[in-house]
């Protein structure tokens, strides 16, 4: 299976998805916008993941390559490719999708609870996921769920957390991708996103305290990934 991922910054890149991948002997590539890199055309991969970053999906005038990844976005959906989108990637595909992106009545940054919708379970890459389980996050940004796709998670904070279009492509506004060091990264380089904690803004030492739950979305991610990838070869 080619796996390719889309990064928007040096510091935020598919983390376990990369572990994952060499486990199953899967090749992964990656394009890197911020470097001024083109994507391959849809027919080079099979699964298309899209990453995060601390820009806006309309911020096209401060990043003029955003409008060329929705069209590189678009491109994969239509050829009928997985499409994974995490945090900033998932607005991305929301919006590709028919979606909207507008600011989340309030920041989520840190450990919090996801909760599956009955509709979410339903959807096969989604079946192995807990009911319930801690995340990672770090957006200030939510997206509605686009037309035709299913609402599959949600938190108190955030009530879109997820959807599913078409059993293929996926959204989390969650991070199940992060790792110990990915989530250093971005504490160093997103350090004012956390410079005055509250409810729903977990101070770094928070964020180290949940450790524990690493190997709980690591495995999330993997299930997902074998589903995704078993749903492919089927």
């Amino acid at each position: 299976m080619r796996l390719h991922a889309f990064y928007h910054v040096p510091f935020e890149d598919v983390g376990s998805i990369k572990a994952w991948a060499a486990e199953k002997g899967h090749e992964l590539t990656f394009t890197a916008y911020f470097a001024g890199e083109l994507p391959p055309a849809a027919s080079e991969y099979d699964l298309l993941v899209i990453m995060g970053g601390p820009m806006g999906v309309y911020d096209e005038k401060d990043y003029p390559w955003l409008a060329e990844e929705k069209k590189a976005i678009a491109e994969a959906v239509a050829a009928d490719k997985i499409v994974l989108g995490i945090c900033l990637g998932a607005q991305l595909l929301a919006v590709v999708l028919g979606g909207s992106v507008s600011r989340n009545p309030v920041p989520e940054i840190g450990w919090f609870k996801v909760e599956m919708t009955p509709e979410g379970r339903a959807e096969p890459a989604l079946a192995a996921f807990p009911q319930s389980f801690y995340a990672f996050h770090w957006h200030g940004d939510t997206f509605s769920i686009p037309p035709g796709a299913v609402h599959a998670a949600t938190s108190a904070a955030c009530p879109n957390q997820a959807f599913v279009y078409n059993h293929k492509a996926i959204g989390l506004q969650f991070h199940l991708e992060t790792t110990p060091p990915g989530m250093q990264n971005l504490i160093k380089h997103c350090a004012d996103d956390v410079s005055v904690p509250g409810p729903t803004i977990h101070h770094p030492k928070q964020m180290h305290a949940g450790r524990e739950a690493f190997k709980d979305i690591r495995k999330i991610m993997f299930d997902m990934l074998d589903a995704l990838a078993a749903g492919q070869e089927a």
